[in-house]
């Protein structure tokens, strides 16, 4: 109840501001019929306005209302309250996994704009606001400058693309000639979805392993019906692959059964708990090499029951693992 009123008195003070400077004196009785309020909100509103953004306001006897001394005097159209900047302040951290991309600047370009409708002094306890929270994130690949741009640039103008890339795998970077479709963003590392036309079918790049990104004069056309939901499992991973969706079940220990149960791992999950406490679920996707790494992380707290195929993924990998250390 009180959050809801703090809203109307802020909307209603907006009003009254503009009441004020449009020059037509309004005056308490004006103010109480207008807002449907009481003589003494209206009066508390009134010294609101002197005491939190000191404007000059006077009354008019003759006219019998209101007027600014300052006619050039203007509250601020954005009123925080403490929560607001705390919520901001918070916001400011998670921007953390976007350095080196333009986001980050644009959003600080928004909080500046903020910042100037804010009155010019601002009460509010701001001992908490970064100190008792924090942010882990994962390790961030630098992404060269101008590689954002010019690929939200060429899906805009449906422009092709010529850049120098290098696999995963790789110390050489070949050159690309690529149409962008798609942009992807998988816990703070950036792909974009597209065709290649060296190897003449879709492929999906990762941002910072750009150089040399160049938009050509060359137009092409996403086709028609394209989808992305289609063409990647968003639910688990950015892999790009052909391959139909496999069925997978898995049984986790029941010291991860809460840490299982509270999450959505997949769009189409069914999930059960068991008599003994561990946790069955299954789901459908072709994310094969993404639910292997999700798998191991689990390390013995999971069972895979199915497929077959990523079974022996995974006993591969666990072998593989020990010959490192014989």
């Amino acid at each position: 109840m009180a959050e809801r009123e703090d809203r109307f008195r802020t909307h209603r003070i907006i009003q009254i501001d503009e009441d004020i400077r449009s020059g037509i004196y309004p005056g308490i009785q004006f103010l109480m019929d207008k807002h449907g309020v009481s003589r003494r909100t209206i009066l508390r509103d009134i010294e609101f306005l002197r005491d939190r953004y000191q404007a000059p306001i006077e009354c008019d006897r003759t006219r019998k209302g209101y007027y600014y001394t300052d006619p050039t005097f203007a509250i601020k159209n954005v009123l925080l309250t403490e929560g607001d900047l705390f919520t901001v302040s918070t916001v400011m951290h998670l921007m953390e996994q976007y350095k080196n991309t333009p986001l980050e600047n644009q959003f600080r370009h928004m909080m500046g704009k903020i910042s100037e409708l804010l009155p010019n002094q601002v009460s509010v306890d701001s001992g908490f606001l970064n100190k008792d929270i924090s942010f882990i994130s994962d390790p961030l690949p630098s992404i060269e400058e101008g590689v954002f741009d010019n690929i939200f640039e060429a899906i805009k103008t449906r422009r092709v693309l010529n850049f120098d890339y290098r696999s995963v795998g790789s110390q050489e970077y070949k050159a690309r000639t690529f149409d962008p479709y798609h942009v992807l963003c998988q816990k703070g590392n950036w792909y974009v979805f597209g065709y290649d036309h060296g190897a003449g079918e879709n492929r999906i790049f990762a941002l910072s392993r750009f150089t040399h990104t160049k938009i050509t004069a060359e137009k092409y056309t996403v086709p028609e019906g394209f989808d992305i939901s289609k063409e990647v499992d968003l639910s688990f991973g950015i892999w790009h692959n052909n391959e139909a969706p496999e069925d997978y079940e898995l049984l986790f220990d029941s010291n991860l059964a809460n840490y299982i149960l509270e999450r959505e791992w997949h769009k189409n999950q069914i999930m059960e708990q068991k008599e003994d406490g561990s946790v069955y679920l299954k789901f459908s996707s072709n994310q094969r090499q993404q639910i292997l790494s999700w798998v191991l992380g689990f390390g013995p707290s999971v069972i895979v029951l199915a497929p077959e195929g990523l079974r022996q993924d995974v006993l591969k990998s666990v072998q593989s693992v020990m010959e490192k250390y014989k």
